[in-house]
Order: structure tokens, then C-alpha cells, then sequence
């Protein structure tokens, strides 16, 4: 499931009662709520083109590192890590994996100077209603910046060769159920064939532009659990139709425009294809 803002949980907070015989009513304060909350996030030199370290963990209300995280066959399991540039030019994903301890550290490249944002979705082991919660962090690459303005709904884009084409022009509503067919085909013309990455045949990840709002889906085969998505009481699950397409479910919180990056796996190649959506 994804959301548009950092989901906490609330520690319940004991409330006295005043008494009958009190002429005035006490005074009562009452602290803020304690949250899940990133912890010990560094990051070495910072630079361009050069892959680095970032340490983190996930700090529970209780102040103790979180260190179980939901399992299973489909993609809303563990960590997922997104990075994105401010302009939506350039996105990084992986799904690291804990240390003893709670500690993650991948390695990350940037790719060129600019200002990033950082996503950490979680998805902690626990009872209850919690599925999954965002954590956010800014990081700076030193360098002259790159901005490069949001380019035109395309209804077909190109990456490495291989050909991503949307059927129609979609006509997207937030906070409904919408689908995208998305057919993939190969440099020789030929049905992509997918393979699972990160537990989804596909990922579809859309960020606002702006605000950088965030929210994702995934479309899985028809034999893997844990791939629905949820915005309130709206569910969507993203699926395989047929040889090279893909039935991409489209569920956002809010009008405007925004950049779905679509990454799936053909012949061994983690592929990128960006699309610039309008919503309503």
C-alpha cells in the first residue's frame, strides 16, 4: 500500500479526570505523541556518480530499533528505499535489507547534482491495523543542479530499446480505481516476457510534481499475494493480461500532475519508463 504523507502511530496517553469538589478545572498537559521515526541516517561524502553508503533504522515508539519486517512472496514486504530528484528527472529504488540490530546500509549512486528526496517505506511485522508507514529525508548533491522541466504527456516511451506504449490517452480521477495497459515490446518487436524484481512483475510509482506527493501500486501474476494497494477504503491490484502487457492499477489522493515511473525486469535488464500523467 502506498500514502502521500509519513504515517505515525500514536502512543495511547493516559487523561485524569477532574474531581466534583474542584471549583477550577486542572490544568493538564499533554505531550505529543511518540512515532516511528528514522534514526541514525548518515551518509558519506556526498557526490555525484559515485556510489555511497547510507545508514539508517527505524526507530519504534518505544525508542528501540525496529527489526522485524513482514515477509512473503509479494512486494509489500521489508524496506523499499525510493529516491527521487526535486524535478522528477531521475529515480533510484531498492529494497536493502536489515542488519542484526535493525541497521540498514545500502549503496546508492546519484546521478547527477541536485536536490533528493528521500523515501523509506516501511512495512513492519506487527498486529493490528498498521500495513505500512513513510519516513522522509532530504539529501543535497553538491554540484550545478539539475532541473529539467517536466516533459508533455507521451504515449509511448523508449528505454534501452525497448518499447513501453500506453493504449489511449488515459482519463485519471483521484481517488478512484483507474488502470493503465501498458504494452512492452522488445528492440525486435517481439512481447516482452517479465521476470519478478523485488517481488512484482512490474512497479508503478507516482510522484507529484511540486510536492512530491508519493504513492505506488504493483502488478503481479495471478498465483502472488500481497500485492494490492489501498487509499482509504479503495483497493487495487495491478495484473498480467497477456504476453508483454501490463494492466497497471492507478489509485492517487489528489489532482495534478504527476510522473509515474514504471520498472520492471525483460532479458535481464532492470528498465525505467517514465510517464507524465494529468489528474483530475
Amino acid at each position: 500500500m502506498g500514502a502521500v504523507r509519513p504515517a505515525a502511530i500514536a502512543v495511547l496517553l493516559a487523561v485524569a479526570l477532574a474531581g466534583c469538589s474542584s471549583s477550577s478545572p486542572p490544568q493538564i498537559s499533554i505531550g505529543a505523541a511518540r512515532t516511528y521515526r528514522l534514526a541514525g541516517f548518515s551518509l558519506s561524502r556526498v557526490a555525484a556518480g559515485r556510489p555511497q553508503r547510507i545508514m539508517f533504522r527505524i526507530e519504534q515508539p518505544s525508542g528501540a530499533s525496529l527489526t522485524r519486517y513482514r515477509t512473503g512472496p509479494g512486494p509489500h514486504t521489508g524496506v523499499h528505499l525510493i529516491i527521487v530528484r526535486s524535478d522528477l528527472g531521475a529515480i533510484i529504488h531498492q529494497h536493502p535489507k536489515p542488519h542484526a540490530g535493525g541497521e540498514f546500509s545500502p549503496v546508492v549512486t546519484f546521478p547527477t547534482p541536485g536536490r533528493y528526496r528521500v523515501v523509506i517505506d516501511v512495512y513492519p511485522q506487527l498486529s493490528g491495523p498498521l500495513r505500512n508507514f513513510q519516513l522522509f529525508r532530504w539529501i543535497t548533491v553538491p554540484g550545478r543542479a539539475v532541473h529539467a522541466p517536466l516533459p508533455p504527456f507521451r504515449p509511448a516511451v523508449m528505454v534501452d530499446g525497448y518499447r513501453f506504449a500506453l493504449s489511449g490517452r488515459p482519463k485519471l480521477h483521484s481517488v478512484q480505481a483507474n488502470f493503465l495497459t501498458l504494452h512492452v515490446t522488445r528492440p525486435d518487436g517481439s512481447a516482452a516476457t517479465f521476470t519478478p524484481w523485488f517481488g512484482a512483475l512490474a512497479h508503478a510509482i507516482f510522484f507529484r510534481s511540486g510536492s512530491l506527493d508519493y504513492f505506488h501500486t504493483h502488478v503481479c501474476s495471478a498465483r502472488t499475494s500481497g500485492c494490492t494497494s489501498v487509499l482509504g477504503a479503495t483497493r487495487i491490484t495491478g495484473t498480467q493480461t497477456r504476453p508483454g502487457q501490463l494492466r497497471v492499477g492507478v489509485l492517487l489522493p489528489i489532482g495534478g500532475t504527476w510522473r509515474l515511473f514504471v520498472q520492471c525486469k525483460v532479458d535481464g535488464h532492470v528498465l525505467t519508463a517514465p510517464f507524465t500523467l494529468n489528474v483530475r
